[in-house]
């Protein structure tokens, strides 16, 4: 994203709210804003990771009274300390404009019916898409997850037009449809899919068994939650509100800027985020910049749909195994589906891989050689050879929430 004077200004308005926190005070103490003159010197500033703020917990980075306090969301992991983020009234309505923006660009309206199936709670997910929705005009059916009976009598009975989830649950509810053959009646046009990863092969499947059209929406707990960016009606690459947030992509390993095009681990500063401003926060998520304009017209900066984490690899047998290039040598395998899962076991000294994917292929001969193209592409792209085990369709978990994809039994 390309460093403006309006922005380095917007960055020093920022760093005198942050250093109001407990947090900022230490962690900026010997940074002051008006030496923040070039991007050069804003690229020296330290970064913020999650550990700085599990460590602030509970309050510590509240940049406001508590008085000015009116809600707090929570990161959605269930182990640790939790962190902690507050939020003002103009944080939750900015947030609310933002999530209102992101149905606009998927083509979503006040006409529409929107069905909300990600959770309420401290999670961010499924009160930002209710507040979005509200904001728009359109009608919100907030059911949160699970249920399934009851999800889809209210998508017929409601006749919802749009369905929010996390790809696991849209593909859930994808293939229970699909089991009781009532697509005929079901009046879905659009999906709004986020939280987590999702590969081609999955893409393809919900889009084709629910007929809808999909758009990708990014978010993250720290930074507002879902809906500060998503992919318009033109293209796939998702459109990154710049108005709210300064972001950037760097060599995950050594801190540094790659160049544009290539793939790095996306960092975000706010702008306006009064409860808790972050400045050159390492989300972990792995992108790359999109150049050029968009056929839509947008101002705004895209980057490509977020295809792993740079912290969500395991290493077995002195090799790096990432759920995103299992994704991906998978999906061009012919016969082969988009739900896995890859076990990870220790016996007899040694490390024993194990991947477990599904095929409609219904001979014990094809399964056999789906096996072993499995294990021979596993080889050439990751560098190690797995046990793979074919199952057929629906054998292996499905997920009302994000679906688990590595298994480490070793520990």
């Amino acid at each position: 994203m390309k460093m403006t004077e309006n922005i380095l200004a917007e960055i020093r308005k920022n760093i005198r709210r942050a250093k109001k926190s407990e947090f900022y005070k230490k962690h900026f103490a010997d940074i002051h804003p008006e030496d923040i003159k070039t991007e050069a010197d804003f690229r020296k500033l330290p970064f913020t990771d999650k550990e700085d703020l599990r460590n602030a917990y509970p309050l510590g980075l509240a940049a406001v009274p508590e008085e000015r306090i009116v809600r707090i969301h929570s990161s959605s992991g269930t182990t640790g300390t939790p962190v902690i983020i507050p939020y003002t009234r103009k944080d939750v309505l900015d947030w609310a404009k933002m999530f209102k923006r992101c149905y606009e660009y998927a083509g979503i309206t006040s006409k529409d019916k929107i069905q909300i199936t990600p959770g309420y709670g401290l999670w961010t997910a499924g009160i930002g898409f209710q507040l979005g929705a509200e904001l728009l005009g359109a009608m919100a059916l907030p059911l949160g997850p699970g249920n399934t009976d009851k999800q889809i009598k209210m998508m017929i009975d409601m006749g919802t037009t749009v369905l929010t989830a996390t790809s696991s649950y849209a593909l859930l509810l994808a293939e229970e449809i699909e089991r009781r053959g009532i697509k005929n009646r079901i009046k879905l046009k659009k999906g709004v899919i986020g939280s987590e990863r999702w590969g081609k092969k999955m893409r393809a499947r919900i889009a084709d068994e629910l007929g809808v059209e999909l758009y990708d929406i990014y978010g993250l707990t720290e930074i507002y939650g879902p809906g500060i960016g998503i992919n318009c009606m033109h293209d796939s690459a998702m459109h990154m509100w710049s108005d709210y947030m300064f972001y950037e992509l760097i060599d995950p390993a050594t801190g540094k800027r790659v160049k544009q095009g290539e793939r790095g681990e996306l960092v975000i500063t706010t702008l306006q985020k009064e409860g808790a401003p972050l400045i050159r926060y390492r989300t972990h998520d792995l992108t790359r910049e999109v150049p050029g304009d968009c056929a839509c017209g947008s101002e705004h900066p895209r980057i490509a749909a977020i295809d792993g984490r740079s912290d969500d690899m395991v290493k077995v047998k002195g090799t790096v195994v990432y759920p995103s290039r299992v994704d991906e040598l998978l999906s061009g395998v012919d016969g082969v589906s988009s739900e896995y899962q890859i076990m990870i076991d220790h016996m007899n000294g040694k490390d024993i891989v194990t991947v477990y994917f599904e095929t409609p292929r219904p001979t014990h001969e094809e399964r056999g050689a789906l096996e072993k193209t499995v294990e021979r592409e596993f080889k050439a792209a990751v560098g190690m050879t797995p046990k793979a085990k074919a199952v057929g369709m629906g054998e292996l978990p499905r997920s009302e929430k994000k679906t688990p994809r590595i298994f480490d039994n070793r520990y």
